[in-house]
């Protein structure tokens, strides 16, 4: 376990749409739980242009955190998902030595947080729910229980527990999902018997059948997204978006805000039963505005850039939650808010071309915003405000315009060690109070 070298910037100016998001409290120095996820390089953006000191954790020494003027210290830290115990302990000993005043669980760490959470707290200040809470939330097959509980609309699902109650299922099509699992890695599409095999000898090798898979009408619809932060239950602001191009991974490579009061009146309720103290996201299929079908949910704040610049500063609300203000619920914001990610987009492109000359048209598109990309603006590398964060896309592009079916493993990335699975799961519920 080692620290990273100390990379001190200060902020410059920034472009009139960022400027709407100026920080509504004081600067705060903020520890990130991890930098390799998207929703972490666009956290890492708006603290910095709000004037934050901001660090980051991460395994990875070349995660997309770790390239930002923004990051003044990387601490590079055991993986959660290879190292449960090892990860909690470096972080703990990390607050103990550093002034820090917020922990920000920026992604999947907040399980293991959450069961440490007096630890964490005597340290700094941290906004989470339960273990309990963020245990039902977490877990595909218990939001879905959830979701019946409240009456609230879903596909038609059906939770099966061993691999011959799935390879009985007969309804096609469906989507099948482990309990467990980010970023679409344990999800699949299945159309008829041949693709259920597969999907079961996938789940089976990702010890999928320690829990319960969830089985899931496939609809064909639009995906939405939608992100909230709650105070002890109480929702104080909600944002939603819509998938207008599907990146690698499942992720959005352009999205644009919607408004969905029918969404935050579900949501009110969520967060109530839950008593949820933190941020909460939810997927849904969106036939109509009063058409709506939830299809997984996770407990953080997922990409909250097309939020801010939609005048919804989601990410200051959930800091001034953690420092224990309880502010007034936010209006809704602006819909019709476009923006994309250029990396999501390139991949998102090779995965589904394979063909050089489409991604060299993809990134003409990108340079000059034409096309999909017109009115758009770019969210995860915003290279006026912070110029390095565009290498992690200048590399990618190169590489795939040198090797197209490199896009897969470049991918797989943002897949590693700073995420949960079943095995660290399961470590993590055996700790009784502190981590073994």
């Amino acid at each position: 376990m080692r620290s990273g070298p100390c990379q001190e910037s200060s902020p410059g100016a920034a472009p009139s749409k960022l400027r709407r998001g100026r920080a509504k409290i004081s600067p705060l120095r903020i520890l990130l739980s991890e930098g390799s996820s998207t929703s972490a390089r666009e956290a890492i953006t708006i603290l910095g242009m709000q004037g934050h000191h901001v660090e980051v954790c991460d395994p990875d020494p070349r995660c997309l955190g770790r390239f930002s003027r923004f990051v003044r210290r990387f601490h590079r830290c055991p993986g959660l998902g290879v190292d449960p115990a090892g990860y909690v302990i470096f972080v703990l000993a990390l607050l103990a030595r550093r002034r820090l005043d917020v922990l920000l669980p920026i992604h999947e760490q907040g399980y293991a947080l959450s069961k440490i959470r007096e630890a964490v707290e005597n340290h700094v200040t941290v906004a989470l729910p339960s273990h309990a809470a963020y245990q039902e939330a977490h877990s595909k097959a218990s939001f879905s229980r959830l979701l019946s509980e409240l009456d609230l609309p879903q596909p038609r699902t059906q939770l099966v527990k061993t691999r011959e109650d799935v390879l009985a299922l007969e309804r096609f099509p469906l989507m099948l999902k482990a309990a467990t699992g980010t970023a679409s890695r344990t999800v699949w599409p299945v159309k008829g018997p041949r693709e259920l095999a597969a999907a079961v000898k996938e789940l089976a090798r990702g010890g999928a059948f320690t829990d319960v898979i969830v089985a899931q009408q496939l609809i064909e619809a639009p995906v939405e997204h939608a992100q909230a932060v709650f105070d002890r239950g109480r929702l104080l602001g909600m944002h939603a978006y819509r998938q207008i191009v599907r990146g690698a991974g499942g992720g959005d490579a352009v999205k644009e805000s919607v408004n969905r009061p029918l969404v935050r009146e579900h949501l009110t309720h969520i967060g109530k039963h839950l008593d949820w103290h933190s941020a909460l996201s939810v997927d849904y299929l969106a036939a109509g505005e009063d058409d709506v079908r939830y299809i997984d949910c996770n407990p953080r704040l997922v990409e909250p850039m097309n939020a801010l610049l939609a005048g919804h500063d989601l990410l200051s609300l959930l800091l001034q939650v953690t420092r224990g203000s309880s502010p007034e619920p936010l209006p809704p914001g602006r819909a019709g808010v476009r923006t994309h990610l250029a990396l999501q987009a390139l991949l998102g492109c090779a995965m589904r071309t394979r063909s050089r000359l489409e991604l060299l048209r993809e990134c003409r598109r990108l340079l000059t915003r034409t096309g999909i990309y017109r009115g758009s603006e770019e969210e995860l590398t915003p290279l006026r405000i912070d110029w390095p964060s565009v290498i992690p896309t200048l590399f990618a592009a190169a590489w795939l315009l040198i090797r197209p079916r490199a896009a897969e493993q470049l991918a797989s990335r943002g897949w590693g060690a700073h995420l949960l699975n079943p095995e660290s799961i399961r470590i993590i519920e055996g700790w009784n109070g502190q981590p073994a």
